[in-house]
């Protein structure tokens, strides 16, 4: 069966973008191809079939709950959206060191390859150099040959340029918004244990551990110090017992997301 099979198979289930297997070719132009009945048009000066594209962040599904029978939950853009709105909650503290529109901007854009890539976790088997590639590969097509020609391509630039900022996790700015990445994942574990008393996600309070910054912490603790609450008196995985877990796992994760400040991850994948 050829690869652009298999992607076209992978679309089976509505709103789910599964990663195309590590061993096989990947490239835009086939899941172009695979995916959408009319190709996005190229090197136009109209912005619109950039919007078109930006629908498959709202229907792609975060991958990392499904693997816990989470099969209608938050989608990529649901995630984003959240991240955006906290960005704006920064302490005086924290605040009057950063920009944060841009962290807003920043927050908005993060994850933004997913829309072609789709949601790969480190379970997928896709080594973190590959993702890479694949990442970087549709951020350059989004911002070259959907927008490269609209408005004197400044805005597409703007977009991979803020895009490369948080891959590369050095800013203060970027920082943040890689912990904002990490209270939000941590927002959605709880909630979704409280839609479903009988389910314990745990396991990704572990995420809890890799936040930098101590404004980004107390939030963390705050959300945690619920989740106990609502879990008295029953059995279940608490946040200390996830602060050192298994060393093989640990090690693929540091591997796969390049270290403290770009892991977002529990130990069974992210989100």
């Amino acid at each position: 069966m050829s690869t652009t099979n298999n992607v076209a198979n992978d679309k089976a289930e509505f709103g789910i973008l599964k990663v195309a297997a590590a061993q096989e070719s990947w490239s835009v132009e086939k899941v172009v191809a695979a995916e959408f009945p009319i190709a996005p048009k190229e090197n136009t000066e109209s912005p619109v079939p950039f919007f078109h594209m930006l629908e498959r962040l709202k229907t792609t599904k975060r991958e990392g709950w499904r693997r816990f029978g989470i099969d209608r939950g938050e989608s990529i853009s649901d995630h984003m959206y959240r991240m955006s709105l906290i960005t704006m909650f920064a302490p005086e503290s924290l605040a009057s060191k950063i920009n944060i529109p841009h962290c807003t901007k920043m927050a908005l854009v993060h994850d933004m390859a997913e829309a072609l890539v789709g949601d790969i976790t480190p379970v997928d088997g896709v080594p973190k150099s590959e993702k890479n590639r694949r990442e970087s590969t549709t951020m350059d097509y989004f911002t070259k040959s959907l927008l490269g020609r609209v408005n004197g391509a400044l805005t597409g630039q703007k977009i991979m340029d803020i895009w490369q900022e948080y891959e590369d996790s050095v800013t203060l700015e970027s920082k943040f918004v890689h912990d904002v990445d990490k209270i939000e994942l941590i927002l959605q574990m709880v909630e979704y244990e409280r839609s479903k008393p009988q389910l314990d996600l745990g396991e990704f309070s572990w995420v809890a551990t890799k936040i930098v910054l101590p404004e980004v912490q107390a939030w963390a603790d705050e959300i945690l110090k619920e989740r106990e609450e609502f879990w008295a008196g029953k059995k279940h995985i608490k946040y200390t017992d996830v602060t050192k877990p298994d060393e093989k796992k640990v090690a693929q994760a540091d591997e796969y997301y390049g270290g403290k400040e770009n892991e977002s991850t529990s130990m069974n994948g992210e989100a």
